[in-house]
């Protein structure tokens, strides 16, 4: 069998990890047809059906799953081999200064330690990490690289999807006891909902769930932080994503008390300066982070209660 075009295989990549032709799409700068297209026809070379329709997701079939784990495999072997080369060339040269800017809650989450992995197989960089959630908060005279959540465009700035992510309601596990526990949607009704934003992640979430909207009580914050540290401590339910909540859930600090997860409005972007795009520490660190953003998360524990 010939070996199909790699750039087929970029593109199931892309669509394996984000679940989404359209997120795939914004990912790789082209269009939702052109993606669909690459995808039939890699899966007409093969001659087996890498995906199959789950809701509003594409799931891997189990030949999609053997496959991708081959071509994960095989792209974190040419980043690794692009990042060694990077660093051979400059290994006898003078440090190279880079300042990132990172969403505060984000980054705490899911980039901070990988930082100091970074820093590791990087000596010679010499990072300096500012904090902004959003592109307009970002110092773009000081900032080579930035994470912000948001939506694109941003004229005059490249960007890459790092992570498509989903919002799924968030508690404390003191609230699937008693009373008012939360057993199904309707009993969101009984507790306040935290959010960072209009409430519009809520609305969307409330309206897929077939329930009308229950934000009579809700409180808004204009920290993501504060957000879930109330969660934590049991005053509501926020709407969290698996990537910035994946630690509390592990650690039984938050629990998912309803299967029920709906694409949030805006996701993570990593974003930089059209002019810097091209600078070698730039590129570095930018290759290094898509191989970190591809690689598959942690599995989660079982929600607590399941939407039916």
């Amino acid at each position: 069998m010939a070996l199909p075009p790699l750039h087929a295989f970029r593109v199931f990549e892309s669509v394996a990890r984000l679940g989404n032709v359209s997120a795939a799409a914004a990912e790789l700068h082209v269009t939702p047809g052109a993606v669909s297209q690459q995808i039939r026809a890699l899966q007409v070379t093969l001659g087996v059906d890498l995906f199959q329709k789950r809701g509003r997701q594409l799931a891997l079939t189990p030949s999609g799953s053997q496959l991708q784990r081959s071509v994960a495999s095989a792209m974190k072997a040419i980043h690794t081999g692009v990042r060694q080369l990077s660093a051979h060339k400059f290994g006898g040269a003078p440090k190279q200064a880079l300042t990132i800017s990172i969403p505060q809650v984000h980054g705490v989450a899911w980039l901070a330690t990988r930082l100091f992995t970074f820093m590791a197989e990087s000596p010679n960089f010499q990072l300096k990490v500012l904090t902004s959630s959003h592109f307009h908060g970002v110092d773009w005279r000081k900032t080579d690289v930035a994470i912000i959540y948001g939506m694109p465009p941003w004229p005059g700035f490249w960007w890459r999807l790092l992570h498509g992510i989903h919002m799924t309601p968030v508690c404390s596990p003191q609230l699937l006891r008693g009373p008012n526990a939360i057993r199904q949607p309707s009993d969101l009704a009984y507790h306040r909902l935290l959010h960072e934003d209009d409430g519009s992640q809520w609305r969307r979430w409330q309206a897929e769930a077939g329930i009308p909207y229950a934000g009579e009580s809700d409180v808004h914050f204009d920290d993501f932080g504060i957000v879930l540290q109330a969660a934590r401590d049991g005053f509501g339910v926020a709407l969290s994503d698996e990537v910035v909540s994946a630690r509390d859930l592990d650690e039984g600090r938050l629990v998912q008390p309803l299967r029920l997860s709906v694409p949030a409005l805006h996701n993570y972007y990593c974003i930089c300066p059209d002019a810097k795009r091209e600078a070698a520490e730039v590129s570095s660190f930018i290759n290094w982070l898509i191989e970190e953003a591809a690689s598959p998360p942690a599995p989660q524990a079982e929600p607590y209660n399941i939407l039916g």
